[in-house]
C-alpha cells in the first residue's frame, strides 16, 4: 500500500470553478465573523485557477452582489455590461429577428455582464487567498477518502509521476491524504468523484437522466467597425434540424473581441453529425461571417453543460458533504447561465457547513444544504424554466420554442403551470443505427473562418506529459468496434470536439486508437458514448488545456 502524506482541514473543496470559490469565501467570511478558527482547502486540478474555466459569459452579478458587495472597488475583472439584446432565427441563407418586446422577461440580459469566466474565477482566488484559504492548483482529486463509519472524510490527491504502465518513474510522488470534517464536490459537469458518490450513496434515486449539452467557444480580435461592445446575440435553427437541440451566442466584449459559440444539445440522434462541424457551418451564415472577415482567431475551446434542471439533479448530501455548482446542475438552459446558481449553491454549502459546526455534536448530514436551496432564488430560477428543455426534446425546436416561450410568458405574469414535463432518455441513448441515418457532407475548412480540430485545439494551449496513464479507460476493448464501429459507425470519432479518438487500420483490423494528448476535457466521450464504455479521469495535476480568457 502506498504511503501517503496526511493533512487535515475542517472543510476539503475539490474545484475551482465559480461555485468552490465561492463556497471557500463565504466558508472564511463567516468563520471570520464570527472569531472562529476555520481551515479551508480547494484543490484545483488546473495548474492555473482559471485555466480549465470555458463559458460563454453572459453572468448574472446577483450572487457576487450577496458576496462581494463591494467587487466593483475590488478591481475585478467584470466591466462589459449588456447594452442590447438581439435573437435570430437563422434559416440556411436568412435569418429572422425576434424582437426584444416579444422575448419572455426571463431572457433579458438588462443588468448582466459580458466577461471571461476564467478571469473572473482568477480574481476569486485572490479574494480566498486573501481571506486565508489554502488553494492548492495543480492538483486533483482522484479518490474518496471514507471513515469507518462509511461517510466521507476527504479525498486523496493523484499520484504523479506515474509512467503510461503504471509504474513509478523517478519523479514520482505519491498523492496527498486530505481529511476533513466536510468535503464539498465542486468539480464541474461529469466529474468523476461526483459519479462515484452517486453510485456508493445513490444519489440518482429519484432523479431522472442528467441532460447535456457540449458547447464550443471561441475569441476572435474584429473589426473595430464591425465591434459593437456590450452586444449579445443568441441564435436558434440553422445548421441544426427541427430536432437537434441547440443555437448559437456572439458576444462583443471589449479591445474589438467578440466571444463567438455553439452549442449542440447531446440528446442529437444522428450518428453522422459531428458537433464540432455544426459550430464550423454555423459561422459561414450570412448573419455570422461578416463579422469574421479580416479578424483574427485568437482561442478555441469546448466542453459540456449540464441542462437537466430540477428534474435531472442527484440527492445533493451524502454522509460528510455535498455537491455544489454543476455537479449537482444548476444551468438555467434558455438563458445558458449556471455561474450566478453555481455560486449561491457554494454560499448555501457554506452557511450549512458554519452553522453545523456551532453544534457540540458533529452532524455528518448537512440536512439544512438542499432546503436552503429550495428556499432561494436560485430555486426559483431554475424551477421557472423547468420545462424548456423536456419541451425541446419532445416537440423539436419550432413546437419546442413556442411552448417555451408561452410557459415563460405566463410565469412573467405570476401564473406557474402545474406540470413538470420528464427528461425520458438519457443522452447515451438517443442515437440510431447508422443504417437508419443519413450521412452528412460536412465542407472541407478554408482556414480563415472555418478550421478543423487539431488547428483549433492548437488555440486550446494543450498541456499533456505524454507518458503518464491515459486517462481515457475503456470498460471493454472490443466494444468500440463490435458494437460502436458495427452499430453506430464510430461516433467517438464525430462527438469529440478535439480529435481523440480515431477508428484505425479500418482494412485490416480494425481499433480505436485514443489520442489522449488531444483532450481538452469537455466530458462529452463520457456522456454521449451509447454503450456506457469510456470513462474520463483526470489526467496528472495540471495537465490539460490551459485556457488564458475564456
Amino acid at each position: 500500500m502506498t504511503q501517503r502524506d496526511q493533512m487535515q482541514y475542517d472543510v476539503v473543496i475539490v474545484g475551482g470553478g465559480p461555485a468552490g470559490l465561492a463556497a471557500a469565501i463565504r466558508l472564511k467570511q463567516l468563520a471570520n465573523e464570527q472569531q472562529q478558527e476555520l481551515s479551508v482547502c480547494l484543490l484545483e486540478k488546473a495548474a492555473e485557477a482559471g485555466a480549465h474555466i470555458l463559458s460563454g459569459a453572459v453572468i448574472d452579478p446577483i450572487a457576487l452582489n450577496e458576496l462581494i458587495p463591494d467587487w466593483k472597488n475590488k478591481g475585478a475583472p467584470i466591466t462589459t455590461t449588456v447594452q442590447r439584446d438581439q435573437f435570430l432565427w437563422l434559416t440556411k441563407n436568412n435569418h429572422y429577428t425576434i424582437p426584444a418586446a416579444l422575448m419572455p422577461p426571463l431572457m433579458s440580459n438588462h443588468g448582466n455582464y459580458i466577461v471571461s469566466l476564467g478571469q473572473v474565477c482568477r480574481w476569486l482566488v485572490t479574494q480566498a487567498e486573501e481571506l486565508g484559504v489554502d488553494v492548492f492548483p495543480g492538483f486533483n482529486g482522484s479518490e474518496i477518502l471514507y471513515g469507518d463509519d462509511g461517510a466521507v472524510k476527504g479525498v486523496i490527491t493523484g499520484d504523479m509521476g506515474v509512467a503510461r504502465d503504471g509504474t513509478h518513474k523517478n519523479t514520482f510522488s505519491a498523492g496527498i491524504e486530505l481529511h476533513a470534517r466536510y468535503t464539498l464536490i465542486a468539480e464541474g459537469t461529469r466529474g468523476s468523484l461526483t459519479k462515484s458518490l452517486e453510485q456508493k450513496f445513490n444519489l440518482r434515486a429519484t432523479a431522472e437522466p442528467q441532460k447535456y449539452g457540449l458547447g464550443f467557444k471561441e475569441v476572435w480580435r474584429i473589426d473595430s467597425r464591425q465591434h459593437h461592445e456590450g452586444t449579445v446575440l443568441h441564435t436558434q435553427g440553422w445548421p441544426l434540424d427541427n430536432h437537434t437541440g441547440g443555437g448559437g451566442f456572439l458576444y462583443h466584449l471589449e479591445d474589438n473581441k467578440i466571444a463567438l459559440g455553439f452549442v449542440v444539445h447531446l440528446n442529437y440522434r444522428n450518428p453522422y453529425l459531428n458537433p464540432f462541424e455544426e459550430f464550423q457551418r454555423f459561422k459561414t451564415h450570412p448573419a455570422i461571417k461578416p463579422l469574421l472577415q479580416n479578424a483574427k482567431r485568437l482561442s478555441y475551446g469546448a466542453r459540456t453543460i449540464n441542462e437537466g434542471g430540477v428534474q435531472s439533479l442527484p440527492e445533493l448530501i451524502f454522509p460528510g458533504g455535498a455537491l455544489i455548482g454543476c455537479s449537482a446542475g444548476f444551468v438555467n438552459v434558455p438563458k445558458i447561465k449556471g455561474s450566478h446558481n453555481a455560486m449561491k449553491s457554494g454560499m448555501l454549502a457554506a452557511e450549512t457547513i458554519i452553522a453545523a459546526l456551532a453544534h457540540e455534536q458533529f452532524q455528518p448530514l448537512l440536512t439544512d444544504y438542499p432546503k436552503k436551496i429550495r428556499s432561494s432564488w436560485l430555486w426559483k430560477d431554475i424551477y421557472a424554466v423547468r420545462n424548456i428543455k423536456p419541451a425541446l426534446s419532445a416537440w423539436g425546436n419550432i413546437g419546442g420554442t413556442l411552448y417555451g416561450g408561452a410557459d415563460m410568458w405566463l410565469h412573467s405574469l405570476g401564473i406557474t403551470l402545474p406540470w413538470t414535463l420528464k427528461h425520458k432518455q438519457a443522452d447515451h441513448e438517443t442515437l440510431v443505427a447508422a443504417t437508419n441515418a443519413q450521412p452528412i457532407d460536412y465542407p472541407a475548412p478554408d482556414g480563415k473562418i472555418t478550421f478543423d480540430r487539431l488547428a483549433s485545439i492548437y488555440l486550446a494551449n494543450i498541456q499533456h506529459e505524454e507518458d503518464q496513464p491515459v486517462h481515457l479507460v475503456l470498460g471493454d476493448t472490443e466494444i468500440p468496434i463490435t458494437t460502436n464501429l458495427a452499430i453506430y459507425a464510430a461516433p467517438e470519432q464525430r462527438y469529440c470536439p478535439a480529435g481523440v479518438y480515431e477508428i484505425v487500420d479500418v482494412d485490416k483490423s480494425a481499433r480505436l486508437q485514443i489520442n489522449a494528448d488531444n483532450c481538452i476535457h469537455c466530458k462529452a466521450c463520457d456522456i454521449k458514448d451509447p454503450t456506457q464504455n469510456i470513462t474520463w479521469v483526470p489526467p496528472q495535476g495540471g495537465n490539460g488545456p490551459y485556457y488564458e480568457a475564456m
